[in-house]
């Protein structure tokens, strides 16, 4: 039996003469948006940073605009169920594309924290830096500081995110959370305060596509699904669900909160249908 990830991506559909149309269509207006807002977030963050450092009051707000800006120039709809965490601490979610990142941004006003790699990527890798996210290498022996940069971040009233399946999916199911990271909320500073409030990220393909149409994995290229989500004649929808907040300091351990959050997220895909 194959695993998920060794089953073929579905294959991108040829895009006609109306398909390239709409391309051109979404894609100059979303350009703009997105790099415009870039450009006024770099300039508002060089007046934001002197005065209040690591807090950004304003420019958070300018990358929520871009965020929903981009799914209203999709044509893609986006609905939000549950409250988001007003304590502090961080939130966690399945992961299956890089539409996420405008998903959760679009909702709230929040951080990622991403692989290390990431930070070089073109494009992605300088809107990432741009606002604000904290990049980390997945390694344990690099585990007493990130909890030391995790600490800070939190206690300037950052709201982290991050994907503890370590990868993206064909949206379709979570794979089981990598504890790693939890760790970090179980240090003397952070554990009585803190709290994890998973998100789960339901994609509804448009009527008559695939059902992992908005996933993004395995070979897929960035290029090719920014295209395919560009070239589409409708779209579907993405719900945004977050679940009631976790207490770090009702859980022994990080693995017995990693298994907490991981169960609320897969329940949020199953009551939508969805295996999980």
């Amino acid at each position: 039996m194959k695993a998920w990830d060794d089953a073929p991506a579905p294959a991108d559909p040829a895009i006609g003469p109306g398909g390239w149309v709409l391309a051109v269509a979404r894609g100059v207006p979303l350009a703009s948006v997105t790099f415009g807002g870039l450009a006024l977030l770099l300039a508002v963050r060089m007046v934001e940073r002197p005065l209040f450092g690591q807090r950004r009051p304003v420019t958070p707000y300018i990358t929520q605009f871009v965020c929903r800006s981009a799914f209203a120039i999709l044509g893609m709809r986006r609905r939000v169920r549950g409250r988001f965490l007003k304590r502090d601490g961080a939130v966690v979610s399945n992961h299956a594309s890089w539409l996420d990142i405008f998903a959760l941004n679009a909702s709230k006003r929040i951080y990622f924290v991403a692989k290390d790699e990431v930070s070089g990527w073109p494009g992605i890798g300088w809107l990432a830096r741009a606002t604000g996210t904290m990049f980390i290498r997945r390694d344990r022996r690099e585990a007493a500081a990130q909890t030391r940069i995790f600490e800070e971040r939190l206690h300037h009233g950052h709201h982290l995110l991050f994907f503890p399946e370590g990868t993206s999916t064909d949206g379709r199911r979570v794979l089981p959370f990598k504890t790693t990271l939890f760790a970090a909320f179980f240090s003397d500073a952070l554990r009585e305060d803190m709290h994890i409030q998973p998100v789960s990220l339901i994609y509804h393909a448009p009527p008559g596509a695939d059902p992992a149409f908005y996933g993004w994995w395995g070979e897929m290229s960035f290029a090719g699904h920014m295209l395919r989500m560009l070239a589409a004649p409708r779209h579907g929808a993405v719900e945004v669900v977050y679940h009631p907040p976790l207490a770090v300091a009702d859980f022994a351990d990080r693995k017995a909160l990693a298994r907490a959050a991981e169960t609320a997220v897969r329940t949020g895909l199953r009551n939508a249908g969805i295996d999980g």
